[in-house]
């Protein structure tokens, strides 16, 4: 199955006194472009972040956001350190003593102290880890996206190999017929012109002109890409370049077989190959 390379994933996990969540955003491009937004307690992470995630994905440009922020769980989770008060306490005792007229803290002053009121939180260790498994779990859904996107990138393309197939044998039955009524055409030019057509020389000239309206090597190449397009497709992967490669040679075919055109029907065919061919050109950009 091919992949796309658009996508999008969001996570999130509930730590004490924090929440963390990432998103991963990915669009097309040529080649694999990363970009990082940590917070501050996390930047010692990236080098592992960037690694996790190169690992897995081969094109496109992708945004991955960690974020981390206090919840309303670790406000109402805070604990007051007792031994702390104690100190605080003992050294306002020595104060008061010291300074009889000195005013006594207030409790606001006591909660407000360095060290007083510990809130949750996790050791930077176990928080990266966190991150890292999150990172892991966003790149799977990630990559569950782009293969849905890749679905039906697959069905366009197979669409429009059914499209330029059905062009090719629409124009394979007349080549002969073409052929012939070019050949006819060039013998009564020859003819009104006082020449015999028959004659060994302008037989050879005929026969070098029906030449360059040939255009069955055309077809067959058309034929050959088509087929190689449904394989690549079948065979998945990262299939985006060689897919981008064999839509560049199915349109140079089909602009030859159109400057070859000596028929009306033939032209015809050779431009909606060309329609299909572009179609087929925008959706494998966003193959990966």
């Amino acid at each position: 199955m091919i992949l796309s390379m658009t996508g999008f994933a969001a996570v999130a996990a509930e730590l004490p006194g924090v929440s963390l969540a990432v998103e991963l955003r990915s669009v097309n491009h040529r080649y694999l472009d990363l970009t990082l937004k940590l917070p501050d307690e996390l930047r010692a992470s990236e080098a592992g972040f960037r690694e996790t995630l190169a690992g897995a994905l081969k094109r496109g440009k992708v945004e991955c956001r960690v974020a981390l922020n206090r919840n309303a769980q670790g406000a109402s989770a805070l604990a007051v350190d007792a031994a702390r008060i104690g100190q605080l306490a003992a050294a306002a005792s020595e104060v008061t003593r010291a300074v009889p007229n000195a005013a006594p803290l207030t409790v606001n002053e006591i909660l407000r102290w360095p060290g007083v009121l510990a809130e949750p939180t996790v050791p930077p260790a176990e928080l990266a880890q966190r991150a890292g498994d999150l990172v892991r779990q966003a790149l799977a859904e990630l990559a569950a996206a782009r293969a849905r996107e890749g679905a039906k990138t697959a069905a366009v393309l197979e669409a429009c190999c059914a499209g330029l197939e059905a062009q090719v044998k629409r124009v394979l039955p007349r080549v002969p017929a073409v052929h012939a009524a070019y050949n006819e055409k060039l013998a009564a030019r020859l003819r009104d012109a006082g020449l015999d057509p028959n004659e060994d020389r302008l037989k050879l000239e005929l026969a070098l002109f029906a030449t360059k309206v040939d255009v069955a090597e055309e077809l067959t190449r058309l034929t050959t890409h088509i087929a190689e397009v449904r394989r690549v497709i079948g065979a998945g992967g990262s299939a985006g370049k060689r897919l981008d490669f064999l839509a560049q040679e199915l349109h140079r075919e089909a602009n030859t077989l159109s400057s070859k055109s000596v028929d009306t029907e033939v032209s015809q065919a050779a431009l909606e190959l060309k329609i299909l061919i572009e179609q087929m050109r925008e959706q494998v950009q966003n193959v990966e």
